[in-house]
């Protein structure tokens, strides 16, 4: 058989994913791309060096976090993945409580802000690691509008404190350069190459 003929089902059929992440944002998005998959968590400390480029920073801490199965886990493929919200230098991560919610919402509003994730499949002690980057403009944004928005979504586990999905991106991002799912927080079309060459 032709092996671009081959179809995900195929491909996949002898293979078990394990989603090593509580995101249900990453766990509808795998759905919807027909991958069976169990979810396992594990605690991971997610510092990183601070001479690292935002893209490396993304992959290491979703290598980190595949590490943490390597000893245990070998004929299943354990997908971690870690997104971050930079603006240009700096790197906002999810915000601490409500308030830098609101703190991180207004340094975005108005601007372009850059979404990475980094992903790591970890298959038989190997490593497959790769990042997307989205840009996203949001429009201005009102202090009663992001104040309003934090307060009913409590968006503190969520890079740069917001979900796309959300009425925050409904209403105030007007353009993404780049994939879409990939701001949710799994950049699905490249996951799917990836698994491909797996």
């Amino acid at each position: 058989m032709d092996h671009g003929l081959w179809t995900i089902d195929q491909i996949m059929s002898p293979l078990k994913i394990i989603l090593a992440s509580k995101s249900p944002r990453r766990q509808e998005l795998l759905r919807l791309m027909d991958l069976e998959f169990r979810i396992v968590l594990k605690e991971v400390d997610e510092s990183y060096p601070d001479n690292l480029a935002p893209e490396e920073v993304a992959v290491y801490i979703a290598e980190k976090k595949a590490r943490a199965f390597d000893e245990t886990v070998s004929d299943e493929i354990v997908l971690t993945a870690d997104t971050i919200v930079c603006v240009d230098d700096l790197i906002l991560g999810k915000p601490e409580n409500t308030s830098h919610a609101v703190e991180m919402l207004q340094l975005l509003s108005g601007r372009m802000h850059r979404v990475i994730t980094g992903v790591c499949l970890l298959y038989k002690h190997q490593y497959h690691s790769f990042y997307d980057i989205s840009e996203v403009y949001f429009g201005k944004l009102t202090d009663d509008e992001i104040r309003n928005y934090v307060e009913k979504y409590q968006p503190l586990d969520k890079a740069g404190a917001y979900g796309i999905q959300e009425r925050i991106g409904l209403i105030g991002i007007e353009r993404i350069n780049g994939s879409y799912t990939n701001v949710v927080g799994l950049p699905t079309e490249k996951l799917y190459r990836e698994l491909l060459k797996l």
